[in-house]
């Protein structure tokens, strides 16, 4: 009998590594996800030069690509519950790689907004299938933990896609083109190995289920068909008051995401104009880092702090990224150790509210319609971010200032808490 004890915990064990095993092999995978659709902020200054359009226009251009990926949260979501998790984000890294070769040969507005604009679809397979594998995995006891990690590769794939970008420009000193060839042979990679490595649920690996035993039931024995998997989840009153905060605060990131490098990129970029010769481009590169590591702490802070409570986490760091927004606003663009250090700060608060807002998906619906709900509440998202993009477009053209990005990133994150103050659990 002793002999034979240890071997009762081998499935756990072997549970427990496969957990950790599908965990990084998502982040690895999504990872490198942003590097076919953050780079955009970069090229906008090349596109400018060479085909004349103005930021109004470009804007426009971002937004066909937001939409685009709103609509194909909607859709993809809910394929992910459907089909599985790892097909569809498999596919969509190694589409949306393609695509974005196909912009790097544009020659005029439409042939970059458009293929941009399908880019968005593809783009969209990756979240919500990702979201959907973890939510198989991981128990909800767990989630803010685990969303947290995964909206930290996210917020790293930031950087990746800045410091790719800063590569192209300022080390290798290419074309805005090659900002859309060589940073998404990354996703590639990350694609290829997610497949390989993930499944996209435990009884694909002889494993017992680590979730509650009601969503478990829901989806291997009596699984919905998408009409009604769609209709439980906009019947939530909760979803939709989730959609409109998280639609705010993505409005807020996109913002700063997009237009943070045309500010510090600004006419005279090249000559390394911050104090300290630090080149403005490498200072842009601390708001991706700030997201990242905010990802990371929030959905610590959501278990272990508000005992998984997730509206409390997201207003608090909604508020303090309105408060650094405003800061940034009042930094001149060349004292480069404050807005350093002030951007960073930004980026956290700003960025860092996702991992509680992924983890309340499956609290509100169950892991059984964890994509379908983790998709609509990221149409909202990107519907939101669209809408944003060509009016600070619009401004920055009208005055003159690129910081007023940070006036309009401020507002969004006060409306982003006052939403957020609603959802209860």
């Amino acid at each position: 009998m002793p002999a034979s004890i240890p071997d009762i915990d081998v499935p756990n064990r072997r549970l427990r590594r496969m957990q950790w095993s599908v965990l990084l092999a998502t982040m690895f995978c999504y990872l490198f996800f942003y590097t076919g659709r953050q780079t955009f902020g970069f090229a906008i200054p090349g596109i400018q030069a060479e085909l004349g359009l103005n930021k109004a226009t470009l804007g426009w251009a971002s937004t066909a690509l937001l939409w685009s990926y709103a609509v194909g949260q909607a859709i993809n979501g809910n394929l992910a519950d459907k089909v599985g998790g790892r097909r569809i984000m498999t596919i969509g890294a190694l589409a949306s790689t393609v695509v974005n070769w196909v912009v790097s040969l544009g020659t005029s507005f439409a042939s970059i907004a458009v293929p941009w604009g399908v880019n968005g679809y593809f783009q969209a397979m990756g979240w919500a299938a990702g979201g959907r594998v973890l939510s198989n995995w991981w128990p909800k006891g767990e989630r803010g933990k685990t969303y947290g990690f995964y909206v930290f590769a996210a917020g790293t794939g930031s950087v990746v896609a800045y410091a790719t970008s800063v590569l192209v420009l300022d080390v290798w000193e290419l074309d805005w083109r090659w900002i859309f060839r060589i940073p998404v042979l990354l996703m590639l990679v990350g694609g290829i190995t997610f497949f390989l490595v993930a499944r996209n649920r435990p009884a694909e690996r002889g494993l017992p289920s680590p979730v509650e035993p009601e969503a478990a039931t829901l989806d291997t024995e009596k699984p919905e068909g998408s009409r009604a998997r769609y209709a439980a989840v906009l019947r939530h009153p909760k979803i939709w008051v989730t959609g409109v905060s998280i639609g705010f605060q993505n409005a807020a990131r996109y913002g700063l995401l997009v237009w943070v490098p045309v500010h510090f990129l600004g006419a005279n970029w090249e000559k390394g104009q911050a104090a300290g010769g630090v080149s403005p481009l490498w200072v842009s590169v601390a708001l991706p880092i700030g997201m990242a590591i905010g990802a990371l702490v929030n959905g610590q802070i959501s278990d272990r702090v508000f005992g998984s409570r997730r509206s409390q986490p997201i207003m608090v760091f909604m508020l303090l990224g309105a408060v650094c927004a405003g800061g940034m606003y009042l930094i001149p663009v060349d004292s480069a150790s404050v807005a350093i250090a002030v951007l960073f700060l930004t980026g956290f608060f700003v960025y860092g509210p996702q991992a509680s807002f992924w983890a309340l998906c499956p609290d509100l619906v169950g892991t059984a319609r964890s994509g379908t709900a983790t998709g609509v509440v990221n149409f909202f998202a990107y519907l939101f971010a669209g809408f944003g993009e060509p009016l600070i477009g619009h401004l920055i053209d009208a005055s003159g200032r690129t910081s007023d990005v940070f006036l309009i990133v401020a507002v969004c994150c006060l409306a982003s808490a006052a939403f957020a103050a609603v959802i209860r659990r």
